[in-house]
């Protein structure tokens, strides 16, 4: 009887404008990204960088599965911080009512561990068969043309701003009323110049097929284009690794200082630590600033961000300096 009497009142609330939904889902990824980088904090302290950087993706899943799994997980009427700050509550179109615990825990999983298994086993895909390969390796890109489609639709008339709510039927209301008086902003416009952009970038995709094809495999040009190297190393070699790269290695077999740290001292050994990955330094580099650290440990935390992790300045990887007696 409750649960009927709760569904007939939902009826009642008006649908939530577009505008809610949008800041919701801004709110959303704020507090996602906040997370993420709490937590990688934390753990670049206990662990190192060199574990983070290992294992980042498991990093990023875990605080979008924590993060929804504390709001939308625990119960039909636990709201994201998004949700709450818009007071926008979910809904069954189909029942019209609360989703169901299922629903919640689809809700979950099913924006999160395909990207996930996408971005980890990525490097792999060469192992398999080359249709299944193909399939997987424009997999990324069909998802991201099927999200930009739902998103145009939404700005131009909807109320699906993700395509999973789309596809399960997940719609939003709110007990706000409406305000006769006031009319919501409309985002059409939005929605027009992402569809051009879509159609734009199918027209272009739609060329480099033909060329392709007009071209032939065996294209001199084509064959140059993939012949390019960084760092001495081949291109086609770095994408095809299936493991990430160790950087962990031995200061005693470290080939770029002419020191032999076998024959340091203790206390000098333990000055030489990397501040990053608090082990030994190897293939040193300095930043502008004078801090030293291991070269892939600064590249790896420069490209996240550009600064000093000691003095906070501002970092240019363009100009670190390889040090080979210190």
């Amino acid at each position: 009887m409750s649960s009927t009497s709760s569904s007939s009142k939902s009826l009642a609330f008006p649908s939530a404008t577009q505008a809610q939904i949008i800041r919701a889902n801004q709110r959303d990824i704020i507090h996602v990204s906040e997370l993420r980088e709490q937590t990688e904090s934390v753990l670049r302290t206990w662990l190192g960088t060199r574990w983070l950087n290992r294992w980042d993706k498991e990093v990023e899943l875990s605080a979008k599965l924590v993060y929804y799994w504390l709001t939308t997980g625990r119960g039909m009427l636990v709201l994201t911080l998004g949700e709450e700050y818009t007071d926008i509550w979910q809904r069954s179109k189909g029942a019209r009512r609360l989703p169901s615990r299922s629903l919640r825990l689809a809700l979950i999983l099913l924006p999160t561990i395909p990207s996930y298994l996408l971005a980890r086993f990525s490097q792999r895909i060469s192992d398999l068969p080359a249709r299944a390969a193909n399939i997987l390796r424009n997999l990324p890109t069909i998802l991201e043309v099927i999200s930009e489609v739902n998103l145009a639709i939404f700005y131009i008339r909807g109320a699906y701003y993700d395509p999973i709510k789309r596809i399960m039927g997940i719609q939003h209301i709110t007990p706000t009323p409406e305000d006769p008086n006031s009319q919501p902003p409309s985002y059409s416009l939005l929605g027009i110049l992402l569809l051009v952009r879509l159609t734009y970038r199918l027209i272009t995709a739609l060329k480099s097929l033909k060329a392709e094809e007009s071209n032939g495999p065996s294209n001199q040009q084509n064959a140059a284009s993939k012949n390019m190297y960084i760092d001495t190393v081949n291109v086609s070699k770095i994408l095809n690794k299936t493991e990430a790269p160790d950087y962990v290695k031995d200061a005693e077999k470290d080939a770029y200082t002419i020191l032999d740290a076998a024959r340091l001292d203790r206390q000098t050994r333990e000055g030489r630590k990397c501040p990053l990955c608090l082990e030994e330094r190897t293939e040193s580099a300095v930043t502008e600033c004078g801090h030293m650290f291991c070269w892939p440990c600064i590249v790896d935390w420069g490209r996240e961000k550009p600064e000093c992790p000691l003095c906070r300045q501002a970092l240019d990887l363009t100009k670190l300096l390889p040090i080979y007696n210190l």
